[in-house]
């Protein structure tokens, strides 16, 4: 069975987005600094569409995370949109015509809403039946190749809570934001075993393996 591989950054206090997330705000108070060490790279200007930016030790890891990946899972919040029905002129996400996904996307929410298909090879998929029923249209959708899963923390903690999650792998960030997203909490009881550490420039790569 094909795996399925969080991957996310971190602050050393645990956080995965700032305080006081909003539209205007999606990663909360201080929460773009979790992201800085990825934005300098040439590996993720490419996956944007863009050009120019560093090749670093983070390189080989940015690239290594959509290898193997043939869909995407991610929650509401990391959508975008704000909470409740989708209105008269829905959303369509943070990342404008041309989603840097290039793959089935299966979006966890409350509301109905039919595909949609942008640019590139994305297509969204809103899922209201929960998070095994997503898990399981996304593994038919990636062909025999992993599923990525997103954020935000929500999503993410009950993944690891129904113990779904086969690999993590954090961008351990030296910044402390205080309050915010808690990856962890309530999770409970979960056994990790190193896979991987890797130095780079503001930020240290770990990744883990979810014992059974």
């Amino acid at each position: 069975m094909s795996k399925l591989r969080f991957t996310i950054s971190m602050s050393l206090d645990g956080y995965v987005a700032g305080p006081d997330q909003s539209e205007e705000n999606p990663l909360g108070v201080g929460g773009e600094g979790l992201h800085e060490w990825a934005f300098v790279t040439a590996a993720f200007n490419e996956m944007h569409g863009r050009s120019g930016g560093e090749v670093n030790e983070s390189s080989a890891v940015i690239e290594s995370r959509i290898e193997n990946i043939g869909a995407t899972l991610m929650g509401r919040n990391m959508f975008g949109g704000g909470p409740g029905p989708w209105g008269d002129d829905p959303w369509t996400g943070w990342w404008g015509d041309e989603p840097p996904f290039r793959m089935p996307v299966f979006v966890l929410t409350h509301h109905a809403r039919e595909p949609l298909e942008m640019r590139g090879g994305t297509t969204f998929h809103f899922v209201t039946d929960g998070i095994e029923a997503a898990l399981t249209q996304a593994r038919e959708a990636a062909g025999g190749q992993d599923v990525a899963l997103g954020g935000g923390a929500d999503v993410a903690r009950q993944y690891l809570s129904a113990r779904l999650v086969d690999e993590v792998e954090i961008s351990l960030v030296p910044l402390l934001l205080g309050s915010g997203a808690s990856l962890f909490d309530g999770v409970g009881d979960l056994r990790l075993e190193q896979v991987r550490a890797v130095e780079a420039p503001g930020v240290t790569h770990l990744k883990y393996r979810v014992a059974r």
